[in-house]
């Protein structure tokens, strides 16, 4: 990243360090669409373990720990994943789920092919460069297992807030203070390359709504 762009991600975890600060849980305990998706998808594929990056307060990784999957919760929020532990302990789920403090532009902290399946909701969308999102899906495709799934979702260039708000290049837009990269069909594509694509299905969040793409793919067995 450039220097402007290394600024605006170590900007964007102070604001989601401080978003979780102030507004504990505020996702809500329901799970997301998408994680409720990926669960039956890791569950057909025989999927125990489960990482999920950008797990944040942790209404997903919980959902996954709850319908009997192992799973380390990641985000580079420490105030997010506190809240996750807390939450962990009170439904009885501590001995199902690990947490760590992690930056997806580093390099992940697991062994290859030691995981079944990876779940990332809109972690793929922040303010990560095109470089950087390839480093990662590349890491994704290093700690999965042969045949492995890894199920994303990205909001894209349909979405409402395409091109709103302050642009930042490569494709990242900020609008009330959150950075988004919106993904053109041709990176999921790219990011897609040795991978087996699965299903690219397109759904809606929200109010606004945000417009979403959930991308399905397995590495070879």
């Amino acid at each position: 990243m450039t220097e402007a762009g290394e600024g605006l991600a170590e900007g964007q975890r102070e604001h989601w360090e401080r978003t979780y600060g102030a507004h504990p849980g505020m996702y809500g305990e329901r799970p997301s669409e998408a994680a409720v998706r990926a669960a039956g998808v890791f569950r057909t594929e025989g999927a125990r373990q489960v990482l999920e990056l950008g797990a944040g307060h942790g209404r997903d990784a919980l959902y996954f720990a709850r319908a009997g999957f192992e799973v380390l919760a990641t985000d580079f929020s420490p105030a997010g994943l506190e809240q996750l532990r807390r939450g962990a302990a009170a439904q009885g789920l501590a001995g199902r789920v690990a947490t760590a403090v992690h930056d997806v532009r580093e390099p992940l902290p697991l062994d290859d092919a030691s995981v079944d399946g990876v779940f990332a909701h809109m972690l793929l969308c922040m303010a990560l460069s095109t470089r950087e999102i390839h480093a990662l899906v590349g890491e994704v495709r290093r700690v999965l297992r042969p045949g492995g799934t890894f199920l994303y979702t990205v909001r894209h260039t349909g979405d409402a807030h395409y091109r709103a708000g302050t642009f930042h290049g490569d494709g990242i837009w900020e609008h009330g203070g959150f950075a988004v990269h919106f993904f053109p069909r041709a990176l999921v594509d790219a990011l897609a390359e040795g991978w087996t694509l699965r299903e690219v299905h397109p759904f809606e969040e929200g109010a606004l709504p945000r417009r979403l793409w959930c991308v399905t793919q397995t590495t070879p067995e």
